[in-house]
């Protein structure tokens, strides 16, 4: 006589995801497969993420992979190994892509706050001083700002409103006679000629009049036709306007001689 081997045939009767273990003759028992739990007959696979988030952190999503197992990975807005997550500041890096003249708030995940800053204007992403800061930040206008600099003219600093012409930086700086002017002292005359005081005029404003007087003292003509705004009948308006926190920048194609 031989025993008979009860997994011998259709693993004993097991789940297939079972293995059939003999123990006496004609007896069995049947024991789930690593991974997957029940009593052999019937096996269940493990899904981890249903006990304890699959040992995730609370800010992960845990995703099973497989029989008992799975893997965790941070949810959007926070960097981790998924075991362990942390929050991601949208405001600690570059400032939230605010103006470095905003303050940055983070409000909720992926949502940040611009504001500027107190003494500057804009929506937070652009935020702006006083023109006489705004002279120096933008390449097209920066000349400007030095020779005022160097003469130490600082009438554009206080509350305004003041609005400038502003002659290109290309301008004065291929114009021969600017040499001439600062030798003879007479640059700072030339200069306030550019600036108008207790007003903030707009570009939409400027087509509305005919001549304005400058901090110099002279007027400054203007006159508007086929979408051109120009000066003293020689210098055109030629770039968007800059507003600032006490007026306005508009630049010229040429220099205003008083």
């Amino acid at each position: 006589c031989s025993a008979i081997d009860a997994c011998k045939t259709s693993n004993g009767g097991c789940s297939t995801k079972a293995e059939c273990k003999r123990t006496t003759p004609g007896n069995r028992v049947c024991v789930c497969n690593a991974g997957y739990t029940g009593d052999g007959i019937v096996c269940i696979e493990i899904n981890p993420c249903l006990e304890n988030h699959g040992g995730c952190d609370r800010n992960a999503e845990c995703t099973q992979t497989g029989p008992n197992q799975a893997v965790c990975n941070c949810l959007k807005g926070y960097s981790g190994d998924g075991k362990k997550c942390t929050y991601i500041s949208l405001c600690s890096q570059n400032n939230g892509g605010c103006s470095e003249f905003a303050i940055c708030n983070d409000t909720e995940l992926t949502e940040r706050t611009c504001t500027c800053k107190e003494n500057y204007i804009g929506d937070g992403f652009q935020c702006r001083g006083n023109i006489f800061q705004e002279l120096r930040r933008d390449a097209s206008t920066s000349k400007f700002y030095f020779h005022l600099a160097a003469l130490s003219i600082r009438d554009i600093v206080g509350p305004g409103p003041f609005t400038l012409f502003v002659p290109h930086t290309d301008v004065l700086n291929s114009d021969p006679r600017v040499k001439d002017w600062t030798a003879k002292g007479v640059m700072a005359q030339v200069l306030r000629y550019h600036m108008v005081a207790c007003a903030n005029l707009l570009y939409n404003d400027l087509t509305t009049i005919s001549n304005i007087t400058s901090l110099h003292g002279d007027p400054i003509y203007i006159s508007y036709s086929q979408n051109s705004l120009i000066l003293n009948n020689k210098a055109e308006i030629i770039l968007n306007e800059a507003v600032g926190t006490n007026g306005v920048i508009h630049v010229i194609n040429q220099i205003l001689v008083p």
